[in-house]
């Protein structure tokens, strides 16, 4: 399969996403276990199924890992920022990453509620709605505005924060220089559904991601969690790391 026909079929698969969210009338939690909506479990059925036929594996949040012998396996989120959606917060989205022995190869993170959508593929870059896009350039914490996943245990120095609820559009918005960096005051929350897609994005823009405890962020297993930061330079990202001795409270 190609670079090309990767993404399209992880296009293929957030176009079902959208058919299924618009076929589900009720938005609200499951009753499955904590957290989990009826719209993460409509569209990752969806999702799964043209991914599944489509000839690669799935790691899922929702279902977990399908077909592990194939050589691509796709990490998928169908629904980040699920409680957002279902409280009509305007800050939800699908995230896909495949991801080979080489580790993330195409993503495709789609904001469901406006449309935007932020592609990238190893060694060729990453776009927003088609065209190329580079992180902001900002050097100093002081200066930054940051995007946050959970509470910081003291302020950590940053000009101004914002905590949105879904963690691929927040590292999506450092790639594009919406944001200056991203920290996830949490410990070990996020898997690696929350953010390899957009970690995918940030790099081939040009902006750093890192997990605060220097782990490698990219997993194939259900169970792993990890604690990413990013930054728009070296200066945010270092600046950041600095500020989380541990955290609060949890993010969608």
């Amino acid at each position: 399969m190609t670079d090309d026909e990767l993404l399209g079929l992880l296009q293929d698969a957030a176009a079902a996403v959208v058919a299924a969210l618009a076929a589900t009338a009720d938005w609200g939690e499951a009753g499955t276990r904590p957290g989990q909506h009826h719209s993460d479990l409509a569209t990752d059925a969806a999702a799964v199924a043209v991914l599944v036929s489509g000839g690669v594996g799935v790691l899922s949040e929702e279902s977990g890992r399908h077909h592990a012998d194939r050589a691509v396996t796709v990490v998928l989120d169908p629904l980040d920022g699920s409680t957002n959606a279902s409280r009509g917060v305007s800050w939800w989205a699908t995230s896909l990453c495949a991801v080979d022995d080489e580790g993330p190869r195409a993503a495709l993170v789609a904001d469901l509620r406006h449309g935007t959508r932020w592609t990238a593929v190893r060694g060729r870059g990453a776009w927003r709605d088609g065209a190329t896009i580079a992180p902001s350039g900002c050097r100093a914490l002081d200066a930054a505005i940051v995007g946050l996943n959970g509470l910081p245990a003291a302020p950590g120095g940053w000009a101004q924060y914002r905590a949105l609820g879904a963690a691929a559009l927040d590292l999506c918005a450092v790639a594009d220089g919406t944001l200056d960096g991203y920290l996830d005051c949490t410990v070990d929350q996020l898997g690696p559904w929350d953010y390899l897609g957009g970690l995918l994005v940030c790099r081939e823009a040009g902006a750093l991601v890192e997990d605060v405890a220097g782990r490698d962020l990219v997993t194939l297993e259900h169970h792993d969690r990890r604690t990413p930061v990013a930054g728009a330079t070296s200066g945010v990202l270092d600046g950041l790391r600095r500020a989380h001795p541990g955290g609060i409270g949890r993010g969608a």
